[in-house]
């Protein structure tokens, strides 16, 4: 299972890298454009609801159409800002209060609104590319290094569970430690820009020097809380609909969502702080 984890990550990776930088819009476009209908048609199956694919097909036209063929992103700041207040107002608060039962108006009401905060995550990532390639990976790099360290930390350290009911193998020390690996990395990152010009484009380099020390250890610090937040919500949604992976399309790994579920609450913070850097 780990060789087939690490093989699958590899590929990921390789992958994300090649279109990122190929300099070729409409690669970039299909990638988004599959990921977005992958991810909607796993979140729309943890609801239960009837012919999740012909709904997340509908959603990823839509989306298609709105920001690839039509002026959308210019109202961006809308949908950024849409996804941030979803997580603070509403999926937040779930995550101690739980989720209304999986039959009825509720639930299918609450799948709407997780899938707008999937257009929001996706949103970000077509802002955040379009200020560059590397910037858009460097806020990425915010969450996967926050999990890297988390799972390490909690294997080594993890005593006290953060969320028992939702999501057991998580600890408080693995998220400590997850933290303390962002700011660590970042820091480093921040000293290395002087000495190596191609640093100058990531976020936290950015960050730091339109906003200070303070400010950008700061925003790094609820960029990793909100990660750890869309994580829970998403193994909250699994643990209510009995599912152990969102799907079985990437090895070793189990579906897309699981694999950017911290990432949806984050890119659109990132995105809306970058509009004034």
């Amino acid at each position: 299972m780990l060789k087939t984890r690490i093989i699958t990550a590899v590929i990921l990776f390789v992958v994300l890298v090649a279109v990122l930088f190929s300099g070729s819009l409409p690669a970039v476009q299909a990638l988004v454009a599959v990921a977005f209908f992958a991810v909607t048609w796993e979140a729309f199956r943890l609801f239960k609801l009837r012919v999740p694919v012909v709904i997340a097909a509908c959603w990823t036209a839509a989306f298609l159409y709105t920001f690839f063929l039509n002026t959308g992103l210019e109202q961006a700041r809308f949908w950024l800002a849409l996804g941030a207040a979803i997580w603070l107002l509403r999926f937040l608060p779930s995550l101690k209060v739980g989720l209304p039962p999986m039959e009825g108006f509720g639930n299918t009401l609450l799948s709407m609104v997780y899938a707008a905060t999937l257009v929001s995550c996706f949103v970000a990532i077509l802002v955040l590319f379009q200020v560059s390639p590397l910037y858009l990976v460097s806020v990425m790099a915010v969450v996967f290094i926050a999990d890297i360290g988390a799972y390490f930390s909690g294997k080594k350290f993890g005593k006290r569970k953060l969320a028992p009911t939702i999501s057991p193998g998580k600890s408080v020390e693995g998220a400590v430690g997850g933290w303390i690996a962002v700011l660590v990395l970042a820091t480093i990152t921040i000293l290395a820009a002087p000495h190596q010009p191609w640093l100058q484009d990531t976020f936290a380099v950015r960050m730091q020097a339109k906003l200070g020390w303070g400010v950008a250890l700061a925003t790094l610090s609820v960029m990793v809380a909100a990660s750890i937040a869309g994580d829970l919500f998403e193994s909250q949604l699994k643990r209510r609909a009995g599912f152990k992976d969102s799907s079985n399309l990437l090895p070793g790994h189990g579906g897309v969502l699981d694999r950017i579920d911290a990432l949806v609450p984050v890119l659109p913070i990132a995105a809306l702080i970058g509009g004034w850097l």
